[in-house]
């Protein structure tokens, strides 16, 4: 049978664009290990344009296929997309409209799931009413002197408060507030990240984190790893990808009950169904000193970088990625 010719996409201009590229190498590595797949590999650049790595510009039209700017060049027909994209427009929900428009099967979360997670506001009032709990909140639409008393009052009754853009991703437009006076300019520059921002008690707690991931037909959730930051930091952007981190990742969660363990899986399992996600997504808890769970936030396209949580997680879970890789798309293409 002929290879299934897979568009690999990458970039997207934000603030995630150099990781996103990273993420992409990890996918070539894996498709290269089988020999179902023709995989062509294209940038998307901040204007919006599709270009090959050396260059040459091209379009994905709507009879899905790549048609080059260099009239010697013949379109290649697209049977399947990973849109290795986070942030805007991969994880926004986005591009996936469009390949729902043009009738494209593509890897990961759909259209409307992603929008919802990735807009942290509207997340977090679907773990409500879902009934998983997660961290007390309030809600700015704009900037101005009611929202600043508003966050003042917060920070007066939690005494620490993280301000957050809440249509970003990978922690970009996250500030952790500890000193009342600093609270207006952290507005500000919240709000140029995002036109909504919200509001929400900082928690002291271990950060955990659960690859979710459909594999022969289920619903898989790992046991749950853990970020443990440098003191008196959190997982910053930097913190995740600058070379002199001093985060430490580790794929199993130490010291973490059974119980605790099997309850945070639960909750995962429970907000990746109910908010119908797709294929994968990264969960992220906090797990209190009391051990109250909360939900922090849901990846519908977590990093894949070499030192990303997810393919980690979900190889000491037991499955290979390549093949799990395989059984998704074969379910929505032919691959036999």
């Amino acid at each position: 049978m002929p290879k299934i010719n897979l568009l690999l996409l990458c970039g997207g201009g934000g603030a995630e664009h150099d990781i996103s590229l990273m993420s992409a190498r990890f996918f070539e590595s894996s498709l290269a290990t089988s020999d179902k797949f023709s995989v062509l590999k294209l940038v998307l650049d901040e204007r919006g344009h599709y270009h090959t790595e050396d260059g040459k510009l091209c379009d994905l039209t709507n009879r899905r296929e790549i048609r080059f700017e260099d009239d010697n060049t013949p379109a290649w027909p697209v049977d399947y997309v990973i849109p290795c994209i986070h942030g805007f427009p991969g994880e926004t929900g986005d591009i996936q409209s469009y390949f729902n428009l043009i009738q494209l099967p593509y890897f990961g979360c759909e259209s409307e799931a992603s929008s919802n997670c990735f807009n942290k506001i509207t997340a977090k009032m679907w773990f409500s009413a879902l009934g998983v709990p997660n961290t007390p909140y309030i809600f700015l639409h704009q900037l101005d002197d009611d929202a600043i008393k508003q966050t003042e009052a917060a920070f007066d009754l939690w005494g620490s408060v993280f301000v957050k853009a809440a249509s970003q991703g990978s922690s970009v437009g996250c500030y952790k507030v500890d000193v009342k006076a600093n609270i207006a300019n952290v507005l500000n520059d919240a709000f140029s990240y995002a036109p909504y921002v919200v509001v929400e008690q900082t928690i002291r707690a271990r950060e955990l984190e659960v690859a979710v991931y459909e594999y022969q037909g289920e619903v898989v959730a790992t046991l749950p790893g853990e970020i443990i930051c440098d003191s008196n930091t959190f997982y910053s952007f930097e913190e995740k990808y600058a070379k002199n981190s001093k985060a430490r990742t580790d794929v199993v969660a130490e010291n973490l009950s059974p119980e605790l363990s099997q309850q945070i899986r639960d909750y995962a399992i429970k907000a990746f169904k109910g908010m119908k996600l797709r294929h994968l997504s990264r969960i992220d808890f906090f797990l209190t000193q009391d051990n109250q769970i909360l939900l922090n936030e849901i990846n519908t396209f977590p990093g894949l970088t070499p030192i990303s949580m997810f393919p980690k997680m979900l190889q000491n879970h037991g499955h290979d990625f390549t093949e799990y890789l395989i059984d998704v798309i074969g379910r929505q293409v032919d691959l036999s």
